[in-house]
């Protein structure tokens, strides 16, 4: 019989090999971010090719997330998704570098996204390491060592892009994902108890309410996220004529406040508060964030303001994620996490293009409030939900 403290041993160096991978994964991932819209429009790319090129990213997230979460629970293997996503985020670099224009970044992004997609195994495998009670605890971890690896990734973009420019940036994402790919041959999986169920069954599991209002919730910070501090922040940082160090030290206090949140988020403290603290407090920081970023003067100012973004990342992305699983049945939650991640990956991809839209017809000022606007309503919404839930419960 395996004692808990037993499986706990067990677990243990999964949960760290897993981690690692995470963090290399989305360093792979990540390396070039806060230098591609400037990248691309020092080629001539127009700020609407900018957020079709941004939003393909998210696209093939959308269309391949449901899919990938529905196999995943039909064969209970979690491994293999990890190795293809692995794979499919350095090949997506060797576009970039051999095809160094918009079409390869297009294509590159798309790939990417794919890559992205395999996220579902990334979180379940790793929730499966924990107990019941513990998915707040799980997923701060998780999205902690995703975050850590893209500040690795930021970090080394501000060292080496200005010096070096986009092709080494590249060069870093591509080889990258060899020691991940080595490392994921390493992943042992739990025997697995649950049951499999037909897929019509499993689809039953997206009509959950929960589920459905963290996922939009989810939809709103994902598509904010990538459309300003993973984009057009640095066009804004630009335009008050910040070089490239200054714009990647702005992306690296953005991931460094991310990581100690995300971590904080699975600390006992902030469990105490909960979501319905958590939630629309940071929903508030994040709209703060949109009102304030057009309208700095000094790029000085921008980076106490990214502190705000990162937040977000952190706290925000993993109380949505842990209440939107607290109550999928273990045998469906593959699925429930693919159409968790479709959702926030339909905000990733439409909210870059129409925010691109926006910048090129009305300047880019009215469309940072535009997604102020959005985070607002992400606000409102989490204090409708939880107000109900109180006076229901």
């Amino acid at each position: 019989m395996i004692t808990e403290a037993n499986k706990k041993a067990q677990d243990a160096p999964q949960i760290l090999l897993l981690s690692i991978i995470v963090s290399v994964f989305w360093f792979c991932q990540y390396v070039y971010i806060p230098y591609q819209s400037i990248y691309l429009s020092g080629i001539g790319a127009t700020p609407t090719l900018i957020g079709v090129i941004t939003g393909a990213y998210g696209f093939t997230q959308l269309m391949i997330r449901m899919p990938v979460g529905v196999a995943a629970d039909r064969n209970s293997r979690h491994k293999r998704f990890i190795m293809l996503g692995v794979l499919s985020a350095g090949t997506a670099s060797l576009f970039r570098i051999f095809l160094p224009n918009a079409y390869g970044f297009f294509f590159g992004n798309l790939l990417s996204g794919f890559a992205s997609a395999t996220w579902i195994s990334f979180m379940i495998l790793f929730f499966s390491h924990f107990p019941e009670g513990q998915l707040q605890k799980a997923s701060g971890i998780i999205i902690g060592a995703n975050n850590l690896g893209i500040f690795l990734g930021f970090a080394a973009g501000t060292l080496v892009y200005r010096k070096f420019g986009m092709h080494l940036l590249c060069v870093l994402s591509a080889s990258a994902a060899i020691p991940a790919l080595l490392l994921s041959l390493l992943i042992t999986e739990p025997a697995h108890e649950k049951e499999i169920l037909p897929v019509r069954e499993l689809l039953k599991v997206c009509t959950d309410k929960r589920l459905i209002v963290f996922s939009l919730l989810a939809f709103i910070q994902q598509g904010v996220q990538i459309s300003s501090s993973m984009s057009f922040t640095a066009q804004a940082a630009q335009a008050r004529g910040a070089n490239s160090t200054q714009i990647g030290l702005c992306s690296v206090i953005y991931i460094v406040a991310a990581v100690l949140s995300s971590y904080f988020a699975a600390s006992d403290a902030a469990r105490k508060s909960g979501p319905s603290f958590w939630i629309p407090l940071i929903f508030a920081c994040l709209t703060l964030y949109c009102l304030l970023i057009p309208n700095l003067p000094k790029i000085e100012w921008f980076y106490p303001t990214q502190i705000l973004s990162g937040l977000s990342t952190g706290i925000l992305l993993s109380f949505c994620t842990s209440e939107a699983m607290k109550n999928i049945p273990k045998e469906k939650n593959s699925t429930a996490m693919g159409f968790y991640q479709s959702i926030y990956a339909v905000g990733m991809t439409v909210l870059p293009i129409v925010t691109g839209a926006l910048a090129g017809l009305c300047g880019l000022r009215n469309a940072f409030y535009f997604l102020a606007g959005l985070t607002a309503i992400g606000l409102d919404g989490a204090i409708v939900y939880y107000y109900k839930k109180k006076n229901t419960a």
